[in-house]
Parts: C-alpha cells; sequence; structure tokens
C-alpha cells in the first residue's frame, strides 16, 4: 500500500522553504534596521538614532507625496471593489452561456499582461485626452489604478461568491424578497470577507505602483513610490529606509484591520 504524498514530509523541502523564507524576508530586515542608523551608511551601522525618521517627518515632499498616494489608493481601491463586486456577481450568479469564460479571462487581463505595456497604452490615451481637454489633475493617476486593480480586487470576490451556499439566497427569492433585498439582506453580509479582501489588495497594489504612475502622473503628482524612485536616483541615504519601513507599517496595519473587521463575519457565518 503506497503512503499518501505529503510535500511537507518530503527530503529538503524544510530547507528549501527556509531559503525562500530568508531571500524574501533578509532583506526587509536589514531595510528596516538601518533605518535606525545614526549615520549618513546604508550599509555600515554607525549607532541608533531616529534622525532619519524626523527628516521624513519634516520633508514636505514626502509627506505631499504621502497624502497623493493614500488618496489615490483610497478612491482607487473603493471604486476598483464596486467594479469587481458587480462584474463577480454577473458572471457567477448565472447559468453558463458562451462567452461566460471569455468575459472571466478578459477582466483578469490585466494580471498577465506586463505592466508596461499597460503603461504606455495608458500614456498615449492619456496623452490625447489631456490635448483635447486641458485636463491635467489627479483623475488621470486615480482612473489608471483604478483599471489596474480591478482584477485583484475581483479574485477574492469571485473566489468568496463561488463558495457561498446559494440555498440562504435560494429562500429569500422564495419568500418572495426582490433580487436587490437578496443582495442587500443575504448576499452582501456573506460576501463582506471576500469585498474587505479586495479592497485590501487594491489599496495595497495601488499604494505602491511605479510603473504605470510614471508613466501616467503630469509634473507635481509625484506619489511616494515614484518620489523615492526619484531620490535614489540622486543619492541613497537612512532616509529612504525610514520612509520605506513606515511604508512596510501601513501596510501591514492595513492588513491587520482588515483581518479583524472581517473575522466577525467569518463567525456568524
Amino acid at each position: 500500500m503506497h503512503k499518501r504524498f505529503d510535500v511537507r514530509v518530503q527530503p529538503g523541502f524544510a530547507t528549501i522553504a527556509m531559503i525562500c523564507f530568508a531571500i524574501l524576508y533578509v532583506p526587509i530586515f536589514t531595510l528596516v534596521v538601518f533605518a535606525f542608523n545614526s549615520g549618513t551608511s546604508i550599509a555600515k551601522w554607525e549607532g541608533f538614532s531616529l534622525r532619519w525618521f524626523a527628516a521624513a517627518w519634516n520633508n514636505s515632499q514626502v509627506i505631499e507625496s504621502s497624502i497623493r498616494s493614500v488618496e489615490i489608493a483610497g478612491i482607487a481601491a473603493i471604486v476598483a471593489t464596486a467594479a469587481a463586486t458587480l462584474a463577480a456577481i454577473a458572471t457567477t450568479r448565472t447559468a453558463p452561456y458562451r462567452g461566460l469564460t471569455f468575459k472571466y479571462s478578459f477582466i483578469n487581463m490585466p494580471l498577465m499582461v506586463p505592466e508596461i505595456v499597460t503603461a504606455v497604452a495608458l500614456l498615449i490615451f492619456f496623452s490625447r485626452i489631456k490635448v483635447w481637454s486641458g485636463y491635467s489633475g489627479l483623475g488621470y493617476l486615480i482612473m489608471a489604478h483604478t483599471a489596474f486593480c480591478i482584477p485583484f480586487a475581483y479574485l477574492p470576490i469571485r473566489a468568496r461568491l463561488e463558495s457561498m451556499d446559494l440555498a440562504l439566497e435560494r429562500a429569500a427569492a422564495d419568500l418572495y424578497a426582490t433580487p436587490f433585498k437578496v443582495f442587500r439582506y443575504v448576499t452582501l453580509p456573506l460576501l463582506w470577507p471576500g469585498i474587505l479582501a479586495g479592497v485590501m489588495l487594491a489599496f495595497v497594489i495601488s499604494l505602491d505602483d511605479v510603473v504605470i504612475t510614471e508613466f501616467v502622473k503630469s509634473g507635481g503628482q509625484d506619489t511616494l513610490p515614484t518620489y523615492m524612485l526619484g531620490q535614489l536616483r540622486r543619492s541613497i541615504t537612512p532616509e529612504m529606509n525610514a520612509i520605506s519601513t513606515v511604508f512596510l507599517l501601513l501596510s501591514l496595519a492595513v492588513v491587520t484591520i482588515f483581518f479583524f473587521l472581517s473575522r466577525p463575519n467569518q463567525k456568524t457565518e
């Protein structure tokens, strides 16, 4: 009788896993450590200090670009999740028909197309609109981020819908509830963890995007990632480590908040 295959007990699995974790987390740990370096080197420890956090806090460009990043990511995440929710419902709460698989692939196309291709296409498209309309505000960045984030929000929402039992929705419909009431009082509460996951993914993806932002933004519209990229081209100081550390903590805080927000919904299922 053959033993059941389990990758966790295969020779070398633990070693490979530890190497992968080390490659992933050691550079991040090093970056965080040197954010507290008192000197100007990012490779030589010269003592503990918070000077670079203070320097970043007093840097008006850092504050301005950070606020802009959060503003763009927040709006893009909300709009992308709303669109992804409607798309997920339309592609799951329907009988299979010809073309449904194509629609699913079309929605997820941005995940497969190289980001640089999307960035160049948006640059050409928005440049013509800028010439015709004369408008060059943040609207283009918000639209670009929203379009790019939709598939990231769509996947967890669709997965949640596919795993939900249809019995409650059918029971509500049998009790003469309108489609809107079925969605409002049955589907939406059960779908809430998936929506939260979609918002979280879309927010984080938008928050740290560089390629699309670099191509679409106009003058004076730097987000925090593009500002950091510009600074790294000039000189590298532990101030970049400090900004990256705060950026990392912000991402962890977002993930933690959405995790705890989704827990009550999971318990009541």
